[in-house]
């Protein structure tokens, strides 16, 4: 079919009402068949037989008149049951198609709402049995995930204009102040520049981390590794560091650790920002305690401080992307705010989790990481799995 226009036109196929009602149909009709070939074939020799054995002679008028009897009633009563069952379906397939109909149409709207960006369109159970409840949900969780994706890219969007605008603005500055002859390129505005550019590199150094980090589930090389080896040895990176600034660092193992079934590399870089984050926020004078510890099926790191410390209300937020606390948290006393968020996503691709805990400002704050110790599978062999 062509509309008048030209264009084909679909034709359009009935709906869920008709399909149903014609279901019930097809029930109706094949049982109102059935029962008359049972009357009409098998009814009438039984009942002939029972009158013979109840005394009425063969051929009589008293058996014909029976016979006939027998006719009308089982048509009438054919005739009724069929009426009242066709009845009975169209009532019950139309309450039955409206509530799916209008079921399916919302689900459909929400759909298209969705889709169309208005992630917080919600339907609600339609209240036709756990199946249909289960689509509803699962829906609602969808659109739900899509808004809580939706937000974060915006933010994220956000935090990267917020970012980059600082140092490019000083850059823009300087360089026009160069050209007008306003400033000279002395040591100072090198240095100046330098800094600038050099903090624009960390930031998307930092980027690239944290989308690796997300990913890493798909790119770990998982070994045998010694926890207490990696620890030892991002202690020993983050010495200097540590001695520059006054802050005393230490170790503490006091018990043998198993062997765990994790990437190295990816471990020590979750030590080393966890690390990198207590120096950044604890006053020269103050200390910093690395300590792992064997806790059931678990593998414990803690990195403790006694810093500035976290207010409850930012603990819930500490690992999201650019989240600063506090004023000491800013764009120029430390990096772009992704070290914990790069530490979080690379313990959740281990299996992992990453907690902080803080009496408050001024009372230091503690990491703990904790790493399931899982069977070390191809050890024997020395496999590695990528």
């Amino acid at each position: 079919m062509t509309s008048p226009a030209g264009h084909p036109t679909r034709s359009r196929r009935p709906g869920i009402g008709l399909r149903l009602l014609a279901a019930q149909a097809i029930v109706v009709i094949t049982g109102a068949l059935t029962t008359t070939v049972v009357a009409t074939v098998v009814g009438p020799p039984l009942f002939r037989e029972h009158l013979h054995q109840a005394g009425v002679p063969p051929d009589s008028m008293e058996e014909v008149h029976a016979e006939e009897a027998y006719g009308y009633a089982t048509v009438i009563s054919i005739g009724v049951a069929v009426a009242v069952s066709a009845l009975v379906a169209l009532a019950v397939s139309y309450y039955v198609s409206r509530r799916l109909q209008r079921s399916v149409t919302e689900v459909a709207a929400a759909a298209k709402a969705v889709a169309n960006g208005h992630y917080d369109t919600r339907v609600s159970p339609p209240q036709l049995g756990d199946d249909f409840d289960a689509l509803a949900v699962a829906f609602n969780q969808m659109a739900s995930r899509l808004q809580t994706v939706d937000s974060t890219r915006q933010r994220l969007f956000g935090d990267l204009a917020h970012e980059i605008r600082t140092p490019v603005a000083v850059l823009e500055a300087y360089i026009e102040a160069l050209e007008d002859g306003v400033r000279t390129l002395t040591p100072a505005t090198a240095a100046m520049l330098r800094d600038q550019t050099r903090r624009l590199v960390r930031f998307s150094q930092d980027v690239a981390a944290l989308a690796k980090a997300e990913e890493s589930s798909f790119s770990l090389a998982h070994n045998t590794i010694d926890v207490g080896t990696v620890a030892r040895r991002c202690i020993a990176a983050a010495q200097e560091r540590y001695d520059t600034k006054g802050v005393a660092i230490t170790l503490h193992q006091n018990q043998p650790l198993p062997a765990l079934w994790a990437d190295e590399q990816r471990l020590a870089q979750v030590i080393g920002n966890l690390l990198d984050n207590a120096l950044l926020h604890t006053a020269p004078g103050g200390s910093v305690e690395l300590t792992c510890t064997h806790d059931g099926s678990n593998v414990v790191i803690t990195v403790a401080d006694d810093g500035e410390g976290i207010a409850e209300e930012h603990l819930p937020r500490i690992f999201e992307r650019f989240y600063r606390a506090d004023a000491a948290r800013d764009r120029g006393h430390g990096g772009a705010g992704l070290g914990l968020a790069i530490a979080k996503a690379l313990v959740e691709a281990h299996g992992g989790t990453i907690a902080v805990a803080s009496a408050g400002p001024g009372t230091g704050a503690t990491f703990t990481v904790e790493l399931p110790v899982t069977p070390v599978r191809g050890a024997a062999d020395g496999h590695t799995a990528n």
